[in-house]
């Protein structure tokens, strides 16, 4: 295969599970380990990619990926996690859902959910669990946010504020190896921080790629969270830190 084909197909690997190995992509393509170094050099010369130990992942930086890139990104990972954390859930509560698409996978697996009072600042979350009849909905006001059906700002950060909530569910972009969890909307970020003031118990639901990317705002310490659903293992260091600060973390990879 030329290399110009070969490395639109690693992008496009890259793409459907934020990460990609030398050694699996050396396996895919029948060529050298070098041969595949070279290709995720070129990727990453290119802004496409980014190297870490052992491959590569998409790049992050100042702004995030789009909406459904991010939906494809670890689809399996993200309903385990959130079948995980629905079970935590008990039937009657009050639940806060942010923005995100793991929270729109844990709205997926709360449709069968019942009784619930859902409230939420994410227009695609209320969509999915109006397939819920027994399921009382809650949209938080505030500036709608086109790339991802989102409402935030300081309308929706009131509006938030107005509730007590059983559970939060929140997701983040990032997940700093500190316990710092991070995203890139300085908008967003108010409210989720207002989200988790609000609630009893908070959850974090967050795919292994959250480890490896960056993104330039904190949100809040994984020391404000109750329990972390996750489908990998932390690195050894956050998870240290989750000891420390009693964060339970629970592990829920893909059947």
């Amino acid at each position: 295969m030329a290399q110009t084909l070969r490395q639109t197909e690693i992008l496009d690997l890259a793409r459907q599970s934020g990460q990609v190995s030398v050694e699996a992509l050396a396996d895919r393509f029948g060529v050298s380990l070098q041969t595949i170094r070279r290709d995720l050099g070129g990727l990453a010369d290119a802004g496409e990619l980014e190297r870490v130990h052992g491959g590569a992942v998409l790049r992050a930086g100042l702004r995030n990926i789009g909406y459904e890139e991010r939906r494809r990104l670890n689809a399996p990972e993200k309903r385990a996690i959130a079948k995980a954390c629905v079970a935590k859930i008990p039937p009657g509560a009050s639940v806060f859902l942010n923005i995100g698409t793991t929270t729109e996978a844990v709205a997926q697996a709360l449709v069968t959910h019942s009784p619930l009072l859902a409230v939420t600042n994410n227009l695609n979350v209320a969509n999915v669990l109006a397939g819920n009849p027994a399921c009382e909905i809650i949209v938080a006001g505030g500036t709608l946010r086109r790339s991802d059906g989102g409402l935030v700002g300081p309308l929706a950060q009131r509006a938030v504020g107005q509730f007590k909530v059983d559970v939060a569910v929140i997701g983040c972009s990032a997940l700093d190896r500190t316990g710092d969890l991070l995203d890139y909307d300085l908008q967003e970020i108010a409210v989720s921080q207002t989200i988790i003031t609000q609630a009893r118990q908070v959850f974090l639901v967050a795919d292994h790629s959250k480890f490896q990317r960056a993104a330039p705002a904190r949100i809040a310490s994984l020391e404000q969270i109750d329990r972390v659903f996750t489908d990998r293992a932390m690195p050894p260091e956050t998870a240290e830190r989750c000891a420390a600060w009693q964060t339970d973390v629970e592990i829920c990879a893909p059947v």
